[in-house]
């Protein structure tokens, strides 16, 4: 995963504002997730199972939310 991916995944969980969120979820500052995107460091070589988790979690909730939305019509 590089910068480029890190931007798409962080707007695809939390929205336009999503690097102080994507920066809790982690539990790292969020000076650092600008320093990866903007790639002053590098990003570790577990951010892509820490992201995979995250929108994995994120879809569950979103089917579940869809399924229970199906079922109340």
């Amino acid at each position: 995963m590089g910068p480029k991916e890190l931007r798409k995944s962080g707007e695809a969980l939390f929205g336009q504002r999503w690097q102080t969120d994507l920066a809790r979820a982690l539990d790292v500052d969020s000076r650092r997730i600008r320093q990866w995107i903007k790639g002053e460091r590098p990003l570790p070589k577990t951010i892509d199972l820490d992201i995979l988790a995250l929108l994995k979690q994120r879809q569950q909730k979103i089917s579940q939310l869809l399924e229970d939305f199906e079922n109340s019509e």
